[in-house]
């Protein structure tokens, strides 16, 4: 988005990924769209197959977890989970000392704008005379997440793809210097239920395709197309959708809360665990998936980057003590917090593999 605001002459901002002046400009995210996925499905979507060889287009890294809280949040803040805080689908709340579901569930008593305090781009480009329209589903327009991480400008409400080409185009129309930010969610619910290489997938894939054809030819010679994604996504069979809260007492000893996701496992250790705990915890880990997944400190997740540069006051305390970061095609479910139904997911991601961090950024339509 900062590269973006760029294209469209704000001061202020840098382009770093090479985006051409516009007039007017659509962000299309596309949830779970990674770059393995449209590379080896590309005869499913010859439109962006075709755009993707373009000029410009590439392929980006998503941030860490590799899941749309957090990647979401950076797109629409240009800062990093440890700056911005949404560090996970499920991330500790060490005031209040419980677990926060970053998509849904929000406690009453949790500001969303508190929590996430930086200021997102679509709050700040109107002041530059950018007219900033959201097009997504109704029930995102003043859900918790959005007033987190996405607020900001007009909220158009589309529940079908048809419609979302259509309400994304009036808006470009009615404006004349404006970014669109458009998000589509059907691809990444599909390969969860479904998985990345059904059938129902590649047809929701011909779908999107089809409809970016058709926004592609709608808009202006002055207006810039970029599709890109939150996130990759990769099937576990059900054999490999584990209960680690079952499996073996050792791997929960000490530990108070578990938050994450299924590929990027946080343990937070009770106050008053011991360093002995926690070693034998961590040991315990390495010994029984040492081979499935990278098993990190939350001191080591830092000085590795994995959650971006140096973190903002606060924001390190919702990182697990104890992180795992599946590297092999494995979930880790505790099953005390977990409903029957995770069991079923057949598409995941949060964790580092290229298959979940790659993202494509295709130049669909430029000046």
């Amino acid at each position: 988005m900062p590269s973006v605001a760029a294209a469209l002459g704000v001061d202020g901002y840098t382009d770093v990924v090479g985006v051409p002046r516009a007039k007017k400009a659509v962000v299309v995210l596309v949830d779970g769209l990674g770059s393995t996925l449209l590379k080896r499905h590309s005869s499913y979507a010859p439109t962006l197959k075709s755009a993707s060889a373009t000029a410009g287009s590439k392929v980006l890294d998503t941030v860490f977890p590799s899941t749309t809280a957090a990647a979401l949040t950076s797109l629409a803040t240009g800062t990093s989970p440890s700056v911005h805080g949404i560090v996970g689908y499920d991330a500790f709340d060490p005031v209040r000392r419980r677990v926060v579901n970053q998509l849904g569930s929000w406690p009453k008593d949790l500001d969303p704008e508190a929590w996430q305090p930086v200021p997102t781009l679509f709050e700040q480009l109107p002041a530059h005379g950018v007219e900033v329209t959201t097009v997504s589903r109704d029930k995102f327009r003043s859900s918790a997440l959005t007033r987190a991480s996405l607020r900001g400008g007009r909220f158009v409400a589309a529940a079908n793809a048809e419609t979302r080409v259509k309400l994304t185009l009036d808006a470009l129309r009615k404006s004349k210097r404006g970014l669109v930010y458009l998000y589509w969610d059907d691809l990444d619910k599909v390969g969860h239920s479904h998985g990345v290489n059904s059938p129902k997938w590649l047809a929701t894939l011909e779908e999107l395709d089809s409809c970016m054809r058709r926004l592609a030819a709608g808009v202006d010679s002055d207006t810039l197309v970029l599709v890109s994604a939150d996130h990759g996504m990769v099937d576990v069979p059900r054999s490999a959708r584990l209960d680690y809260a079952s499996e073996d007492p050792a791997l929960l000893d000490g530990v108070e809360f578990t938050a994450g996701e299924p590929r990027g496992v946080q343990l937070h250790f009770s106050p008053d665990a011991s360093d002995a705990q926690r070693t034998a915890t961590r040991q315990a880990w390495e010994g029984l998936h040492g081979n499935e997944a990278w098993i990190v400190t939350r001191q080591e997740a830092l000085d590795l980057g994995w959650f971006g540069p140096a973190p903002r006051a606060g924001v390190p305390e919702r990182i697990g003590d104890l992180i795992i970061a599946a590297h092999a095609d494995v979930a880790f479910y505790d099953s005390r917090r977990s409903l029957p139904k995770a069991f079923d997911m057949v598409g995941q991601h949060g964790s580092l593999t290229k298959a979940e961090r790659k993202i494509p950024l295709v130049f669909l339509a430029r000046p």
